[in-house]
């Protein structure tokens, strides 16, 4: 499993279009983030990463992500 870090730079995809964003954050525990309720663990974490287009947050598991260019 691929670790990111707050500030690391990643993209994913997003229907037909890859989105780009920042990873804000890596949640380890189950909680509310971008509107719903991540479950989340040390052993399964996701992150929360906001899109440079939108500036939207949005929550997704590390192996949805990709490190940008």
């Amino acid at each position: 499993m691929t670790e990111f870090k707050k500030g690391d730079r990643v993209r994913w995809d997003a229907g037909n279009q890859s989105s780009v964003g920042t990873v804000e954050e890596k949640i380890t525990s189950e909680t509310r983030a971008a509107g719903r309720t991540v479950r989340a663990s040390e052993e399964h974490p996701q992150y929360l990463v906001r899109s440079e287009k939108t500036g939207r947050t949005a929550v997704h598991h590390p192996d949805k992500l990709h490190k940008a260019d």
